[in-house]
């Protein structure tokens, strides 16, 4: 049996007031919640991108981020990230920095459902490609990462919103 996963719950400042079920926090009225993206790069240099599973209840087979996800309380963002690299895509990660520190998004997807994050952006390196879990991650793939800044450009309705909210904010340095 699964246990239940813990999201941190925030006020409108960023600090924690509780916590909340992740399976019951991601609705039409979702609260302000503690999450996390991470980019990662292989050794030539190309990033990580990952199309979100079809049956994923937000966003479904939107192409986004390496990875998301929320720490658990009493949990660090790295610890979170290199559980939710290794879950997810089955990856060792290194090298993990911060590189948006204060990125928040709030987006409404077409069911209607909201996300509603403090979400701080990583990057992070690998030596393996990923073994998804199909759950999560239905394709991927190693990309320039200017190529990805051109086609979130060019055509963002393919991308997660948070992916084109960072790379808006990332101009001139994703890489």
């Amino acid at each position: 049996m699964k246990t239940s996963e813990l999201v941190i719950l925030l006020d409108d400042q960023g600090d924690e007031i509780g916590t909340a079920d992740k399976a019951t926090v991601h609705t039409t009225d979702t609260p302000l919640h503690l999450a996390f993206s991470c980019h990662i790069f292989n050794p030539e240099g190309k990033v990580l991108i990952t199309r979100r599973a079809l049956g994923k209840k937000t966003w479904p087979g939107v192409w986004t981020n390496s990875a998301c996800g929320h720490p658990g309380p009493g949990e660090s963002m790295e610890e979170a990230i290199r559980r939710r690299a290794r879950e997810e895509l089955g990856l060792e990660l290194s090298d993990i920095t911060q590189a948006l520190p204060d990125f928040r998004y709030r987006a409404v997807d077409a069911s209607g459902i909201v996300e509603n994050e403090v979400c701080p952006v990583f990057v992070a390196h690998t030596r393996t490609d990923p073994q998804p879990v199909a759950e999560e991650v239905c394709e991927w793939e190693w990309v320039n990462p200017q190529d990805l800044a051109q086609s979130v450009g060019t055509t963002p309705f393919i991308f997660s919103p948070w992916l084109v909210d960072q790379m808006d904010q990332w101009v001139g340095n994703y890489g």
